[in-house]
């Protein structure tokens, strides 16, 4: 597995991105002072290497009528059966996040829903279906007061070891 070394150029670039991926590359270029060539060659190296897995358009899910954010902490009845688990939370749509996590439970998922009852149909008749899913324990979010994508450090230099 190779590291990659990002250097202070690259740290300006990821952190000028993270906040607005849809920033011009010249307009980079100008707040690091180097060319636009030079920000093209350095983004498609963190590219090459996975230190940027891509990009997207984000979308807030109020303005689609998904009024509910819930987190669903699942327990499983198998450890091992936890790639089966996770295939099946897959092909649930309103699951947009995943996470295989430490203590009593086994993963968390986060979820957004029309509503309440929407929440209710989600949990009942396809998370607790799934076979290996021992219980589920439901958190609503009532507010997102921080939303951001990653927070850069803004240190001289640093390595990323990427997977392979």
């Amino acid at each position: 597995m190779a590291t990659y070394h990002i250097d202070q150029i690259d740290q300006k670039i990821l952190s000028y991105l993270v906040k607005n991926a849809r920033m011009p590359f010249l307009e980079i270029a100008r707040e690091c002072g180097v060319s636009g060539a030079a920000i093209h060659q350095r983004f498609k190296r963190l590219e090459a290497n996975g230190v940027i897995t891509g990009s997207r358009l984000q979308v807030k899910p109020q303005a689609l009528g998904l009024n509910v954010c819930a987190f669903v902490s699942i327990s499983l009845s198998e450890s091992t059966k936890y790639p089966e688990v996770i295939s099946n939370l897959k092909n649930i749509p309103e699951i947009v996040e995943c996470h295989f996590i430490t203590g009593k439970y086994a993963i968390l998922a986060k979820l957004y829903c029309l509503d309440n009852d929407h929440l209710m149909e989600v949990l009942l008749n396809t998370v607790q279906k799934i076979p290996y899913i021992q219980s589920t324990d439901t958190m609503i979010s009532l507010d997102e007061p921080i939303e951001r994508q990653v927070w850069v450090k803004d240190f001289k230099s640093t390595s990323y070891s990427g997977r392979d």
